[in-house]
Order: C-alpha cells, then structure tokens, then sequence
C-alpha cells in the first residue's frame, strides 16, 4: 500500500467482521463468556490477513481492544467472529497494521469473506460436540444476528 499525497495511506478493501457477543468456553462448552479475551463482544474487527494452510481457523485482526481501546493487532479463531463483509478502509490507523493488500478489490472481498463465514460457521459447529446449555446465548441460539 503506497502512501498518498500527506502520508495518509489510499483506501483498500479489507474483510471486516464482529466479535461474537456470547462464546461457548470450558468442557464441552457449557459455560459462556463475553466475547474474547481481546475484543469485547460485538466489536468490529478487520481482518489484515489469513492463515489458508490451516483451513482459515485463525485470521490476524485489527480492532480497539478490550481493555486499553487502543488499536490491536492479534490472531484471532475465524469462530469468534461472524457478519464477515467486504468494506472499503479509509482509516489510517488499520492500514498502517497491514502487511500488504490481502485482496485486490471489492470482488475478491466479498468472495473472501464469504468464504471466512462459511468457515466460521462450520467451526462454531465443530468446535464443542457437547449440546449447548440451558439458556445459552451462544451465538448460534441467538433469536437475533446483527447485519
């Protein structure tokens, strides 16, 4: 990504995504904790990179932590995140924390983030072969997804 005239970096297309509100945790997931360690739940993170050798199970990630609300770059499971869209950046502070242009425009995008849903599904599916509590509000027994 080559700096534009002022040193802001030019727009890219990016995959971004939200923490789940609610993720299964413990034997057999049977507890429940708020989002991540790093994201809060329902925080918007987008995705700078991908690990294709491993079936896409884990992304790098930008978003404001949890904790500090600092911007945080970190590897995140692709099934702690869900609404994976294609979205055109604009904002210094997550180019900056790219390596490099993931994909080369909004096609690419849209395909990519298709396919991280469909993945994060599978492995929120996966994951814990355990029946979910009662109630749980895992995201997948959610009445309500947000997008």
């Amino acid at each position: 990504m080559s700096g534009a005239v002022g040193g802001a970096p030019e727009p890219a297309w990016l995959v971004v995504a939200n923490v789940v509100l609610w993720r299964r945790y413990g034997d057999g997931g049977q507890e429940l904790r708020p989002g991540t360690k790093a994201y809060r739940g329902g925080a918007k993170v987008y995705v700078v990179d991908t690990y294709a050798g491993m079936g896409h199970q884990q992304l790098t990630t930008v978003g404001h932590g949890r904790h500090t609300g600092r911007w945080i770059t970190i590897d995140t499971g692709t099934r702690h995140l869900h609404t994976f869209r294609a979205r055109l950046v604009y904002a210094p502070a997550v180019l900056k924390r790219c390596p490099g242009p993931l994909v080369a425009g909004r096609e690419e995008a849209e395909e990519l983030a298709a396919l991280l849903e469909r993945v994060a599904r599978e492995e929120r599916h996966a994951h814990h072969g355990a029946p979910h509590p009662d109630p749980c509000l895992c995201h997948e027994c959610l009445p309500v997804t947000p997008g």
